[in-house]
């Protein structure tokens, strides 16, 4: 349907609703807090996280805010909160992406793993190139999660300029339009993968969007020496 929120980029919008989407975690962020194997006891505890708190961008900006993300935005009390507040905190300093701005990040997710592991490996190997070394091995979980409310719709506009595959042409383009549904209070964008034909994404642009998470499988994605990367799910 034609949103008139969405004019000024002559974009369709939707009401919609996904009750399974999927976004990939780097397991790292999985584990238990980096400083739990030093505390001897709950107070040991207490004191290191608060340590470590006070170089998390995350509980910087559930305490506080940031220049792009005010802490009133954040959600609290769900389960793997941390882990929704945590992909709009940690956005790249100096680096824009396809739909969020360098200083506030977006909860990216799709309709199926596949489109997740396409999406990532295509920015880690582009990382490995960049240091010149295509041999890794990461391990990412599902986090599953619902969202629903009005998005911008781009499934039936896949030649729009934000879809463009490099990033020089199409972040830029993608930020300008997120900024406009940020403003017209839209939840996200749907649109088509850039980097899996046929795959669906969604980019909620705002923590709340994000509801009902919960972990699933793990994934191990290897480079042995070549940009092509194999995919293992482990039992």
């Amino acid at each position: 349907m034609a949103g008139s929120d969405a004019a000024a980029f002559a974009l369709p919008t939707i009401r919609e609703a996904f009750p399974r989407t999927i976004r990939l975690v780097s397991s790292a962020r999985l584990r238990a807090a980096v400083l739990a194997s030093l505390a001897d006891d709950a107070g040991a505890l207490a004191l290191l996280a608060e340590i470590e708190g006070a170089t998390s961008g995350r509980l910087v900006a559930e305490e506080r805010g940031t220049a792009a993300l005010a802490a009133s935005e954040l959600v609290h009390g769900l389960a793997h909160a941390k882990f929704i507040n945590a992909s709009f905190a940690y956005a790249k300093p100096r680096e824009i992406m396809r739909f969020n701005p360098s200083g506030r990040g977006a909860w990216y997710a799709a309709l199926a793993v596949e489109t997740c592991i396409a999406e990532v490996g295509f920015h880690l190997t582009r990382a490995l190139a960049d240091a010149n070394d295509f041999n890794a091995v990461v391990e990412y979980g599902e986090m599953i999660a619902s969202m629903a409310g009005m998005f911008v719709d781009l499934r039936s506009v896949p030649a729009h300029v934000c879809l463009h595959p490099d990033p020089a042409i199409g972040y830029p383009a993608g930020n300008q339009l997120a900024a406009h549904a940020r403003a017209a209070d839209h939840n996200g964008i749907i649109y088509p993968s850039v980097r899996h034909p046929g795959g669906i994404c969604i980019a909620a642009l705002r923590p709340n969007v994000v509801q009902s998470v919960v972990q699933g499988p793990m994934h191990r994605l290897a480079w042995t020496g070549t940009p092509d990367f194999s995919v293992q799910t482990p039992g």
